[in-house]
């Protein structure tokens, strides 16, 4: 499934005067490459929890996966939406990415065994899932629940040069 391409926005609101939007492709370059991102799902009580976690691009979302026992697995269960973010820690320079969606699970097993694939391309051999039913499962760590996340909406904060882009998807 490609990439769709979303509507695209500059708020210069928030953005230096020769700011320009940022194209959804650089974007997803950057979701891309990103080696960690911030998870916030909400509890039952209606409190958030944010956790940081490795994850895939993939086919126009990003992919995670966590334990059925784990805070954040529970969370799902009863409140599908999310917000991922990745960027830098600087306040003068990088790039920061907000994407607001749904986690919908992921347990095909093609598409579990390409999406673990590209987990070790990634991460290396110490990140190797094999495929068990409809789930991630390593001999150390047991199973793991797959989530996917395609974008609402997102949005991309420039620094160094303010820009605050965002998009929206159908």
């Amino acid at each position: 499934m490609p990439d769709e391409e979303p509507r695209t926005e500059l708020d210069a609101r928030y953005s230096d005067e020769q700011a320009t939007a940022v194209p959804w492709s650089q974007a997803v370059t950057r979701l891309a490459e990103a080696e960690l991102y911030w998870l916030t799902t909400v509890r039952p009580d209606a409190r958030p929890h944010v956790t940081p976690l490795i994850g895939v691009w993939s086919d126009g979302a990003l992919h995670f996966c966590t334990g059925p026992e784990e805070r954040k697995a529970k969370n799902l269960r009863r409140n599908k939406h999310v917000v991922l973010t990745t960027g830098t820690n600087a306040l003068h320079e990088g790039f920061d990415l907000v994407v607001e969606g749904e986690a919908a699970r992921v347990t095909d097993p093609a598409r579990l065994r390409a999406l673990a694939a590209a987990w070790e391309a990634k991460y290396g051999a110490e990140w190797h899932f094999d495929v068990g039913d409809g789930v991630f499962v390593s001999p150390e760590a047991g199973e793991a629940l797959v989530f996917r996340v395609a974008p609402r909406t997102a949005f991309g904060f420039g620094k160094g040069g303010y820009s605050q882009t965002r998009w929206l998807f159908a």
